[in-house]
């Protein structure tokens, strides 16, 4: 079986982030985390769970040494077919607990076809930097990013590695990057 998905990263618009990738049944929630990782552009430089519920701590799934205040089931163990069983099922994707990039997940289809390999099949939207500040941050980073003349914005462009007569585009998105990305997830 193969699902889709629709995640949004909550929070952001002008342009909205979201991906919709398509995921085997049997891959574990360890596998979706690779794939979300790769199909937004994170870098996995930081901690995550899923879970029912978008902010607290009502975790659910991850990886048990990360969570020691909480009963967390292991995410290398749990099939995505275990959990998601209707389309329309929500989940949510919590990514780096100082930003708290909350990903909305809506499980689409479930296709009962087969596949191998996940693959990302739509976007929009640029990934936000790594440790811009969460949802604040990033819009804060995108005012600066549009004004070459904003006192902060040498700095900023030189932090988040955009090049001398480059600019930041908000919208953009590769398709062909995160599908290439994506599909090396669980690849053997």
């Amino acid at each position: 079986m193969v699902l889709t998905f629709k995640i949004d990263l909550a929070k952001i618009t002008k342009p909205p982030v979201w991906r919709r990738v398509t995921v085997p049944a049997n891959f574990t929630f360890d596998d979706f985390h690779y794939v979300i990782q790769w199909a937004f552009g994170w870098t996995n430089s930081h901690l995550h769970y899923f879970s029912h519920k978008p902010e607290g701590l009502d975790v659910v799934i991850g990886d048990p040494a990360d969570h020691e205040w909480n009963e967390v089931m292991d995410s290398t163990k749990i099939k995505l077919s275990k959990v998601f069983t209707l389309a329309g099922q929500r989940f949510y994707y919590v990514y780096d607990f100082g930003d708290d990039w909350v990903h909305k997940i809506k499980l689409e289809e479930m296709d009962t076809g087969q596949a191998k390999r996940a693959d990302c099949v739509a976007g929009k939207g640029a990934c936000p930097p790594e440790d811009c500040g969460g949802p604040w941050g990033y819009e804060e980073f995108k005012k600066i990013m549009a004004n070459p003349g904003h006192p902060d914005y040498e700095d900023t462009s030189v932090w988040a590695g955009v090049g001398e007569g480059q600019q930041w585009d908000a919208a953009a998105f590769d398709i062909e990057s995160a599908k290439e990305s994506v599909r090396t997830v669980g690849k053997f």
